[in-house]
């Protein structure tokens, strides 16, 4: 421990996560989705933030593009460069899970080790890896960026699935094939298993949106 570590205190606020989860009326924990560039991760986050906003729940999404416009923005995508982004998300979704909300982190995060060390950041049942699963070809034919391209003309070094690999989750929280499910039907798998685990009762969309 540094110097400047040891004097260091943490300050502990009067509320506590549980009177803000009871005001609330729910409890809070982090949705980790993962998988390869135009799987359809934002899309799903955003689309699941909306439907549980609708219904009364406190969410939030914190996605890999938008993050990088601010509080990750001295940050490159060198294999360091990537731990400490995802690790910098890792202590703000907590922080956020502290105050009671629902997180939706969407995070390409291609390495499973990194993955680990996020996860190991919080209580047991409060980190819900969400692997969001799409062939490298049917993520390539959506682009929806043009990374992939721009990947294959060698003008984007390390791109996961081209020129990195991608570690595939051995046990997620749950799979989400974007291939199969529409958008709608992405979510309704995801809200049922919140329903199971956490006793939520949120009402499905009828719509058959389509991802990508």
């Amino acid at each position: 421990m540094t110097r400047e570590e040891r004097n260091i205190t943490w300050q502990q606020s009067s509320l506590d996560r549980q009177e803000r989860e009871h005001r609330n009326g729910h409890r809070s924990r982090t949705l980790w989705f993962t998988g390869l560039s135009g799987a359809g991760k934002s899309s799903l986050a955003f689309a699941l933030e909306k439907h549980l906003y609708d219904a009364g729940i406190r969410c939030y999404v914190l996605d890999g593009d938008n993050v990088r416009h601010g509080l990750n923005r001295d940050l490159g995508f060198t294999a360091t460069d990537r731990q400490e982004n995802l690790r910098r998300i890792g202590e703000v979704s907590k922080l956020m899970v502290d105050a009671g909300l629902i997180v939706l982190s969407a995070f390409i995060s291609p390495h499973a080790e990194d993955r680990e060390m996020v996860k190991q950041l919080f209580e047991p049942g409060d980190f819900i890896e969400i692997y969001v699963r799409c062939s490298i070809e049917e993520c390539e034919r959506r682009d929806p960026k043009g990374l992939y391209k721009k990947a294959r003309n060698g003008d984007i070094p390390h791109f996961t699935g081209i020129s990195a690999p991608y570690d595939v989750p051995e046990e997620p929280s749950l799979v989400i094939d974007t291939e199969l499910l529409s958008l709608d039907e992405a979510v309704a798998e995801i809200v049922r298993h919140l329903e199971q685990t956490d006793s939520l009762q949120l009402p499905l969309s009828t719509t058959t949106n389509r991802i990508g």
